[in-house]
């Protein structure tokens, strides 16, 4: 790039471009703006910032057109000065010196744009997928229940009950040393949650993925190319001395993993599955589920995460799905699949299906598993491409995530597996990975 005002000018637009060009695929926006509309009418958010970001867009682009042409203007009338005398000279110049000062507003008036432009463009969710049921939190669609509610002949405890009873959870000194919403798994629990995990590993690997122990903090950048700051920093927790993130998931490592990078996909997926302790403010969460290890702040989890075409990406949302419910069957809880409804998608999903397994003493279904479909919102904020394959140069890849394990897990396990003694039984997959049959009370 050319050192002067143009060549820098030239290197900011372009750059800036691109990287807005990330957050949402503007050609789809100018293409199909009734479907980025719809979209977020579906997720109850508003459809007028379409129009907003094209009237910017339209503003940037027009500035930026008229800085060109002046700029060109000026260069011309360089010359001329160069070569002028006396009265014209001094005519030229003052000219010159008016040309300036309407460059400097036209550039001025391009960044004010270019600034209104990714403020708005950062308020639009990736575009749900067809089919994703309107509404809110409890407009799910049931799309499978599997297995039977289990029906006992005595009054079952819930998990924290049996935990301590099992001498497994610790909550009161959980909440001494880190306060509430902290716990300790002892003994058999921190076992139990060691045989998971390593089962959700070993389930993984078998499946072709490569398994990763993830940082647990991240950069900014990261943070919000994964989409997890745009509208819920209250949930995440900051290091605000560092500049860093805890994550609530690896998949925000894992997304981050191959930012600026060009993947060769053409032997399919790149999956890989990351454990991690995970981290989560719960804010807004006062009064919900303070009993027991349901809503914690820190947890552990196996996540699955995927780079691949987009092409492939909703038969991917399935295979993950597939590879959830391979491990809810291991564990032998009943439990029900839902397509979420827009409204309660993260701004990074196009479509999220959840697994909640069936926990007796809330006589209710609570999810154990998600799994994600981020088409090429994630990669495009991140810039991970592919080499086109139809020979257009590179191309955004798609990112998805999926839940093998976690430790509300042993919420289900504890209670649908308990026995009138207070024992618990294990599932029969999990025996080899814990080394036990039956957990029976201290």
């Amino acid at each position: 790039m050319g050192g002067g005002p143009r060549g820098r000018q030239r290197e900011i637009d372009w750059w800036t471009l691109a990287r807005l060009a990330r957050v949402i695929d503007i050609k789809l926006l100018r293409e199909d703006p009734d479907r980025v509309r719809a979209s977020q009418r579906a997720r109850g958010e508003d459809e007028g910032v379409v129009d907003a970001i094209l009237a910017a867009e339209q503003v940037h682009r027009s500035s930026l057109t008229e800085f060109e042409q002046l700029r060109a203007e000026q260069k011309s009338l360089g010359k001329q000065v160069a070569q002028a005398q006396g009265e014209e000279k001094q005519a030229l110049l003052a000219r010159t010196k008016e040309m300036a000062a309407r460059v400097k507003q036209l550039q001025a008036d391009a960044d004010t744009a270019q600034a209104s432009l990714g403020t708005l463009i950062r308020q639009v969710g990736n575009v749900v997928e067809d089919g994703v049921p309107v509404g809110g939190e409890d407009d799910y669609t049931v799309l499978e229940t599997v297995g039977d509610v289990p029906e006992f002949d005595f009054e079952p405890r819930d998990h924290l009950a049996l935990g301590e009873s099992l001498a497994a959870i610790d909550m009161e000194r959980g909440a001494k040393v880190g306060g509430s919403r902290f716990y300790f798994l002892t003994g058999v629990g921190a076992r139990l949650e060691l045989a998971l995990l390593n089962m959700g590993i070993a389930q993984a690997v078998e499946h072709g993925f490569t398994p990763m122990i993830t940082p647990t903090l991240v950069k900014t950048d990261v943070m919000a190319g994964a989409g997890f700051i745009d509208k819920h920093a209250d949930e995440v927790y900051r290091l605000e001395a560092d500049d860093l993130f805890l994550t609530g998931t690896s998949e925000v490592a894992l997304a981050g993993y191959h930012a600026d990078e060009i993947l060769d996909l053409s032997a399919g997926p790149k999956r890989y599955a990351g454990w991690s302790a995970c981290y989560r403010r719960e804010a807004g969460s006062h009064g919900k589920d303070t009993r027991g290890i349901i809503r914690v702040h820190q947890f552990h989890k196996v996540e699955m995460f995927t780079y691949c075409r987009v092409e492939d990406a909703a038969a991917e949302h399935q295979r993950l799905l597939a590879w959830e419910k391979e491990m809810l069957a291991k564990i032998e809880v009943p439990y029900r699949v839902i397509d979420t409804a827009a409204g309660d998608l993260g701004g990074p999903a196009a479509r999220k299906f959840d697994c909640e397994a069936w926990v007796p003493t809330q006589g209710r279904y609570r999810e154990l598993t998600s799994t994600s479909n981020c088409t090429t919102y994630q990669a495009r904020r991140l810039n991970t491409r592919e080499r086109d394959p139809f020979g257009q140069g590179t191309r955004a890849v798609a990112t998805l995530n999926g839940t093998l394990a976690t430790t509300r897990w042993l919420v289900a396990i504890l209670e649908n597996h308990q026995q009138a003694d207070g024992s618990v039984v294990v599932p029969k997959a999990l025996q080899p990975f814990l080394g036990l049959e039956v957990l029976k009370p201290v």
